[in-house]
């Protein structure tokens, strides 16, 4: 299954518990040459928003079954598992259900 289908099948899958964001992270080459950067930081997680039910806020790397974090997702899970938030890896509906009921 390719990640951007396991990654839509989580945002339906998490509607009635939670709010769901999808971060897109892109680079676009402008007219005049130069390239311009999206906003959210290197390795920012493909999901995140907050449980309906409390308003805790998650953090969720979506990936297929063979699907490897990079460094700079690591590092960015790493650093938000510091904070009073729900941070995790999910490459199922399974898996992202478990992680928002921590």
């Amino acid at each position: 299954m390719k990640e951007i289908d396991v990654q839509n099948s989580i945002r339906l899958a998490l509607n009635p518990y939670a709010i769901v964001f999808r971060n897109n992270v892109g680079r676009v080459r402008m007219a005049n040459g130069r390239y311009f950067d999206t906003g959210l930081p290197k390795g920012y997680s493909d999901l995140s928003g907050f449980r309906k039910s409390d308003g805790k806020m998650f953090f969720i790397e979506v990936k297929n079954e063979k699907g490897r974090l990079r460094e700079d997702q690591k590092h960015f899970l790493n650093t938000m598992s510091h904070y009073p938030v729900i941070t995790g890896v999910a490459r199922s509906v399974e898996d992202a259900i478990q992680i928002i009921s921590q």
